[in-house]
């Protein structure tokens, strides 16, 4: 009998142990997805701030005005809108800031001169040549490069880490099977890479 209950126990542990190797496993490619994921909006963020000739908003969003003795986000102390696709206009909640505003996006690396009447900021967008295009094109693609290594480099990591459990007790088919796993998170980011930089290409590219 006592030998019967041992049995049992040592049934049970195993069990448990396995189900705590399963959630482990979980875990760990749960944080590798949001890791990738992160190297995914990172890229996204910075695509936005590439200016492919059209206004966009989003190259403003390094620009930091002195407001009251701190640098404050530029959406914090203006208005900034896109009346059409080669201008942004910036109107100061307070009319006093517009120089603050006007030298805030001379300093920054925006690489336009702002245009001041008094009331209003303009940015004119000047229209990029095919030259200019391409090298817009080939920027793009080496922080896309980067960001790949970045996931790939998530999926070596998280891989040595899937191999050392197994000496830990994680069996060798719930590595496979996390393997596996891992794999398809990597290949949906890389993708989602693929057709950030395609968007963005078509995005430059267009006349």
């Amino acid at each position: 009998m006592l030998y019967e209950n041992k049995i049992i126990i040592i049934f049970v542990a195993d069990k448990i142990n396995s189900t705590i190797d399963m959630l482990d496993v979980k875990q760990t490619l749960k944080d590798a997805g949001e890791r990738m994921e992160m190297a995914a909006m990172y890229l996204g963020d910075e695509l936005q701030r590439i200016r492919a000739g059209r206004a966009n908003v989003a190259i403003l969003d390094g620009v930091r005005v002195d407001s009251y003795g701190s640098k404050v986000p530029l959406n914090q102390v203006a208005t900034v809108m896109v009346p059409d696709a080669r201008t942004i206009a910036i109107k100061p909640w307070d009319r006093k800031a517009i120089k603050d505003i006007e030298k805030a996006i001379m300093d920054s690396d925006v690489g336009i001169t702002p245009e001041n009447n008094g009331e209003m900021i303009r940015l004119n967008l000047p229209q990029p040549t095919e030259e200019r295009r391409r090298e817009l094109v080939k920027q793009c693609n080496k922080i896309g490069e980067r960001t790949k290594v970045e996931i790939r480099n998530v999926r070596s990591d998280i891989k040595d880490k899937l191999k050392k459990a197994i000496k830990d007790g994680l069996s060798e088919d719930n590595e496979k099977d996390a393997e596996n796993d891992l794999q398809k998170i990597h290949d949906k980011y890389i993708k989602q890479v693929d057709a950030l930089l395609d968007e963005k290409q078509k995005e430059i590219m267009t006349v």
